[in-house]
C-alpha cells in the first residue's frame, strides 16, 4: 500500500514539474525490455507515432545507392543536405530549414557532439555497419529517454547492427569490397560472436580510399562551357569499432568503442576559372560509451548512459602550393565527458512519468594566437509525463538547461532556460488505422565555442538561438489481401517554425574581421508528404515503392528595411522530393531511385544572379545472390547519376556526373 501511494506522490510531483500534462506511447515493462529492438528491421519508412518519423532500415537501407548516412538522408522529406562534392567532401544536414546546429545526431542512443562548431560531418558514417537511420521532427516519441533527447529541434538516430544469430550458430561474418569510379577502394569487415549465454560481441572495420577526381562541366562568364577535372578531393580514411551487448534479468547493457582517422583534401569552390586547391585536413575521432537499462520493479525503471570522446582536427593551407591561400596551420583538440540517468515511474498502465538528469563537460584547445581555451559545463534536467488511452495519446515535457562557460578571457554569462513540448495523437475510428497528431515545441541551441570565442570573430555576449515549432498531420495504413497491392501507408504534415536570435556573421570596421551577432529571424511554412506501397505477384516477386515530397517557404525577416526582406533563405528550394522503387525476384534484386531539388537562391538576395536551377539525379542498381560455401554471396552493380546530370548542391561546388560502383559481399 505504501509503495502505491509513494509512486503516486512522486509521479504527481514530476507531473507538476513538467508544467503541462501529456504523454506518448506509455511503454509498459515489456516494452522497456524491447526498447533497443525498436530500431531493428521494421520494414516500414513510416511509423505510426505521435511525432513525425521516417525510417530506413535493414535490406531497404542497404539497397539504396548510398555511400554514407548523408546520402541515405536525401530520401527523407523535409531534409536539406549540403554536399561540398565528392566522396570525401563535407556533408551536413538541415531539418525543415532551421539550421544544421539545430539537428541532434545520436549514434547507438548517445548524441554525437561538436562543441567547437556544432556540426557533425555525416559523410564519415558508413552504411556498411548501419542497421537503421531514423529521422524525428521535434523529438523522439517516448518519455523514457535522457534529457539530451529532448534538446533538439530535430533528431537523427543512427543504430549500428546489434548481433543476432540463427539457431545453432555462434558467429556471423560479413565481408565486403566496393570499388568503382574516382578510384574508390573500400573493403569492410564485420564479425559477430557469441561470448556466452548472455553476452555477444561485434567488431567492425573499414578502409576507404578515393582519388576524388571526376569530370564536370563548368559554365564560364562568357557564356560557353568547359570541361574540367575536380582535384584535391582525395580521401584516405579508416574506421574501426567494437561492441559488447549483454542481457540480464529484465534489462540489458551495451558498451562501444569507436575510432575514425582520415586525411582529405578540400577541393574548394570553382570561382574565377580556378579549378584546383591545395588545402588539406586531418581528423581523428575517438569515443567510448556505455548504456545500462533495467526494470527494477513493475513501476520503476532506470536508464544510464556514459561517454568520453576525443576529437583532433588539423587544417593546413599553404600558399607555397597555392598562392591564393592565406597561410593557416591550425590544430584543434576537443574532449567531452557525458553522464546521464533517466528514471521512469509507471503509475498505472495508462500513465507514466520520467525524470532525467544529464551532465556534460566540453573543452577546446587550439594553437591559435590569443586563444581563450574555453571549458563548458552543461546541466540538463527533463521532467516528462505520458498518458495513453484507448484512442488518445498525450505527452508533455519540460527541459531545464544550465550552461556555464569558463575561459582565460572574456566569458559568456551563464545561460538558464526552460523549454516545453506538448504532443497529442488521436485515433478517431476504431476500425481504421488512421492517426491524427499535433505537437508544439520550443527549444534553443547554445552558441558554439567558435561563435563565442573564436579569435577576432567570436562574441561572448551572444544569446541562444531559439526555435518554435508547430506541427499537425496524420498517418494512415491499410493492408490488403487477395490483391497485388498488399499494403499502403501515407503520412502528411503541415508545419510552421520560427527561428529567433539567429546568429549571423557581420563585418566590423575592418572588412577582414567579422563578428557574430544576434540578428536573424526566419519563418518557415511547409508541407511534408510520404507514401509507401508494398506489392507482391505470386511467391517470387515483391516490390516496395516510396514517394516523398516537401514544400517549404522559408523567409528571412531579419531587417525590415532591406529590399530583400521576406525573401527565401539561401539554398532552401520551394519544392523537393524523392522516389524509390525496390524489387526482388528469386535471387535477383533491383532498385531505382530519383531525387529532385527545385529552384532556389544561393543568397538572401533573391535576384537573378543568385538563382539556382533545379537539379535531379537517377540511380539504378542490380544485385544477384548466390549460396556459396554455406554462406551467401551478393554482387551489386550500381549506376549513379544515370543521365549524367551536371549540378551543384552548393554553388561553385560541382558534383560528380555519371559514375559506377561494384560491390561484392559475402555473409557467413
Amino acid at each position: 500500500m505504501f509503495g502505491r501511494y509513494f509512486r503516486f506522490l512522486l509521479s504527481f510531483l514530476i507531473f507538476a514539474g513538467g508544467g503541462i500534462p501529456g504523454g506518448v506511447h506509455a511503454q509498459g515493462r515489456l516494452d522497456s525490455l524491447q526498447h533497443v529492438q525498436e530500431v531493428v528491421v521494421t520494414g516500414h519508412v513510416i511509423r505510426r507515432e505521435v511525432i513525425p518519423v521516417q525510417e530506413l532500415s535493414g535490406e531497404r537501407l542497404q539497397r539504396l545507392n548510398s555511400h554514407n548516412v548523408a546520402d541515405a538522408l536525401r530520401y527523407f522529406s523535409g531534409i536539406q543536405i549540403k554536399d561540398y562534392g565528392g566522396v570525401g567532401g563535407l556533408k551536413t544536414v538541415n531539418i525543415r530549414s532551421m539550421g544544421t546546429n539545430h539537428v541532434g545526431v545520436f549514434y547507438d542512443g548517445i548524441e554525437l557532439g561538436n562543441a567547437q562548431n556544432g556540426t557533425v560531418d555525416l559523410g564519415r558514417f558508413s552504411l556498411d555497419n548501419m542497421e537503421s537511420v531514423t529521422l524525428y521532427n521535434g523529438q523522439k516519441s517516448a518519455v523514457f529517454q535522457p534529457a539530451k533527447d529532448f534538446g533538439s529541434s530535430g533528431s537523427i538516430y543512427l543504430q549500428s547492427r546489434t548481433p543476432r544469430f540463427e539457431a545453432g550458430k555462434t558467429h556471423r561474418l560479413k565481408a565486403s569490397f566496393k570499388t568503382g569510379s574516382f578510384g574508390v577502394v573500400n573493403p569492410a569487415l564485420l564479425w559477430e560472436q557469441k561470448l556466452g549465454g548472455q553476452v555477444n560481441g561485434s567488431l567492425s572495420a573499414e578502409y576507404l580510399r578515393s582519388s576524388g577526381r571526376y569530370r564536370f562541366t563548368y559554365r564560364m562568364q562568357e557564356g560557353y562551357d568547359t570541361t574540367a577535372v575536380r582535384r584535391n578531393g582525395d580521401v584516405n580514411a579508416v574506421r574501426a569499432e567494437g561492441g559488447l551487448y549483454g542481457r540480464m534479468n529484465r534489462g540489458y547493457w551495451r558498451a562501444k568503442v569507436y575510432f575514425y582517422n582520415s586525411e582529405r583534401g578540400y577541393p574548394g569552390a570553382v570561382v574565377r576559372n580556378k579549378f584546383s586547391h591545395e588545402d588539406r585536413q586531418w581528423d581523428t575521432n575517438f569515443f567510448v560509451q556505455g548504456a545500462f537499462k533495467k526494470d527494477f520493479t513493475s513501476w520503476y525503471s532506470l536508464m544510464a548512459n556514459a561517454k568520453y570522446a576525443y576529437d583532433y582536427l588539423h587544417y593546413l593551407a599553404d600558399p607555397n602550393k597555392d598562392e591564393s591561400l592565406m597561410y593557416t596551420n591550425n590544430r584543434y583538440y576537443q574532449q567531452e565527458a557525458y553522464l546521464s540517468a533517466a528514471n521512469r515511474f509507471t503509475i498505472f498502465p495508462w500513465w507514466e512519468a520520467n525524470l532525467s538528469v544529464d551532465y556534460q563537460f566540453n573543452l577546446l584547445d587550439a594553437d591559435l594566437r590569443d586563444f581563450v581555451y574555453p571549458r563548458r559545463h552543461t546541466m540538463l534536467a527533463a521532467a516528462a509525463t505520458a498518458f495513453r488511452f484507448d484512442r488518445v495519446e498525450v505527452q508533455a515535457s519540460l527541459l531545464g538547461t544550465l550552461v556555464r562557460d569558463r575561459t582565460r578571457g572574456e566569458t559568456a554569462p551563464d545561460k538558464r532556460r526552460l523549454t516545453p513540448a506538448v504532443i497529442i495523437s488521436w485515433r478517431p475510428f476504431g476500425g481504421a488505422d488512421l492517426n491524427l497528431r499535433a505537437f508544439y515545441k520550443r527549444i534553443f541551441r547554445m552558441p558554439t565555442l567558435n561563435d563565442l570565442y573564436y579569435t577576432f570573430v567570436g562574441n561572448a555576449n551572444l544569446d541562444p538561438e531559439f526555435t518554435t515549432q508547430y506541427n499537425a498531420g496524420f498517418t494512415y495504413r491499410k493492408e490488403f489481401s487477395r490483391t497485388w497491392l498488399r499494403a499502403l501507408e501515407m503520412q502528411a504534415d503541415v508545419y510552421y517554425n520560427e527561428v529567433e536570435n539567429k546568429i549571423v556573421a557581420t563585418p566590423t570596421s575592418n572588412f577582414f574581421r567579422w563578428t557574430m551577432v544576434n540578428l536573424g529571424k526566419v519563418e518557415i511554412r511547409g508541407v511534408d508528404v510520404a507514401v509507401q506501397t508494398e506489392w507482391t505477384a505470386g511467391r517470387a516477386l515483391s516490390m516496395v515503392g516510396r514517394l516523398n515530397y516537401t514544400y517549404q517557404q522559408a523567409q528571412d525577416f531579419t531587417d525590415s528595411g532591406s529590399e530583400f526582406y521576406g525573401g527565401q533563405i539561401p539554398y532552401i528550394p520551394w519544392h523537393s522530393g524523392s522516389a524509390v522503387l525496390n524489387a526482388a525476384w528469386c535471387t535477383w534484386e533491383a532498385s531505382y531511385s530519383f531525387i529532385y531539388t527545385g529552384e532556389r537562391y544561393s543568397s538572401q538576395a533573391n535576384i537573378p544572379c543568385n538563382y539556382q536551377l533545379p537539379w535531379y539525379t537517377s540511380d539504378l542498381s542490380v544485385a544477384k545472390n548466390w549460396r556459396l560455401w554455406g554462406g551467401n554471396l551478393k554482387t551489386t552493380l550500381e549506376v549513379n547519376n544515370l543521365f549524367d546530370q551536371q549540378y551543384e548542391v552548393v554553388v561553385c561546388y560541382p558534383m560528380p556526373g555519371i559514375n559506377f560502383r561494384l560491390i561484392v559481399q559475402y555473409t557467413f
